[in-house]
């Protein structure tokens, strides 16, 4: 391969500010680029590479996996299906599966559900809950539920059927939602992503579940950016101890394919039939592979364990070197899902820490995001900090 020339491409749609690297491989967690400079990766494909790079057994097994099937279709059973889907009743303690290709069409899936939850039990306007700051993806429908106005401008007109509310906030939505009939649903991320890597507290995750019990509502968890392993429990809302009634996942289920899911409890379970949803790739063998194997691999090797040991190990070590600057507002997270948030926009720390060798990405304008593969060591997780503390503080210094 030629030297990467530093220029976007004419032939592909500009929706993407690029920076000017091309990574050409990869090992566990480093990659190197076409011009052979290494990188410490802190990124992991935005908390999808749950396994690193060319791990030593997800590789094989997804090789063996093209000489079987890549794709046949849902108009047959697919065994893989049923053991990724069984698989993951069995983490989350719910009921079934529908598979799809992202988090996106996850979370639309999940919006679905919850209008035809509602048109069976007779409300012919349904209306969901959801929160400020939060990300479910750039379809019409997920970028209407979605709190950043920046996402959504120049796509209206927007779905109606939503009602927005703070986070952590209990008197908020009950205030926001007194004597409406038509709310079906609330819908969130346990740990906002997107948004600047805001937690959901404990207390009002349980004060949630309670609500939704009152009233009757699904309580769908976002669980595709802060799930999988990534805060040290398979889901991170396992954490305050409650169960969700719809959870779509993504991101880091395929270590890389392609691949989402919306788990569903007893109360959602049915409510999508023949003919009311699907998918062509959806499910498809290859992807259900990469899940099977994935999860397979994370229990085998303690990674919710790492994930749990090594991100404090790593949050510690950030809120040591920055937590006390003039400049530095909070680090924040659980697991291998840390957010800096600092007090000013800092998106050219992203090209600042490429140049220095670590891939970073800046959200909500002046969050830094650390979400590298859960393989992480307490070494990289020192690296990272020893690479990303000069910068921070060059560019507080600014």
């Amino acid at each position: 391969m030629t030297a990467f020339i530093e220029a976007a491409s004419p032939h592909v749609m500009n929706t993407y500010g690029r920076v000017p690297i091309a990574l050409q491989r990869g090992q566990g967690c480093r990659v190197w680029d076409v011009n052979g400079k290494e990188y410490l990766d802190a990124l992991g494909g935005i908390a999808v590479n749950t396994l690193g790079h060319n791990h030593a057994r997800l590789v094989p097994a997804l090789q063996h996996q093209l000489t079987q099937l890549i794709h046949t279709s849902n108009y047959y059973h697919i065994p893989l299906q049923e053991q990724l889907a069984a698989k993951l009743v069995e983490l989350s303690g719910m009921q079934n599966v529908f598979f799809c290709n992202s988090g996106l069409e996850a979370n639309e899936a999940a919006l679905k559900i919850a209008r035809k939850y509602g048109h069976d039990k007779g409300i012919d306007k349904p209306e969901v809950v959801v929160y400020e700051k939060a990300f479910h993806g750039r379809s019409i429908a997920t970028l209407s539920a979605t709190g950043n106005p920046k996402v959504q401008a120049g796509f209206g007109p927007l779905v109606e059927g939503f009602i927005r509310v703070p986070m952590n906030d209990i008197e908020a939505i009950r205030k926001a939602t007194e004597g409406n009939p038509n709310v079906v649903a609330v819908f969130f991320e346990t740990i906002q992503g997107e948004g600047g890597v805001n937690p959901m507290r404990v207390e009002y995750l349980q004060q949630l579940r309670q609500l939704c019990n009152e009233r009757d509502w699904l309580m769908m968890i976002d669980e595709v950016q802060c799930g999988m392993g990534r805060t040290g429990k398979w889901f991170a809302h396992q954490w305050a101890g409650i169960l969700p009634d719809v959870m779509p996942l993504a991101k880091g289920l395929g270590s890389g394919v392609p691949v989402g899911a919306v788990v569903a409890g007893p109360k959602a379970a049915s409510v999508l039939q023949p003919g009311n949803h699907g998918t062509t790739f959806g499910g498809n063998p290859l992807a259900m592979r990469a899940g099977v194997e994935t999860i397979r691999i994370m229990e085998e090797d303690g990674l919710l364990q790492n994930a749990a040991t090594v991100g404090a190990h790593l949050q510690a070590a950030l809120r040591r070197e920055l937590g006390g600057l003039d400049g530095v507002k909070e680090v924040r997270g659980q697991g291998l899902m840390i957010g800096v948030e600092l007090a000013k926009p800092c998106g050219v720390l992203v090209q600042r820490a490429a140049d220095a060798g670590l891939l970073i990405s800046v959200t909500a304008d002046s969050v830094v995001r650390i979400v590298p593969p859960l393989i992480l060591t307490t070494v990289e997780a020192d690296a990272i900090v020893a690479l990303l503390t000069p910068l921070v503080k060059a560019f507080l210094a600014e």
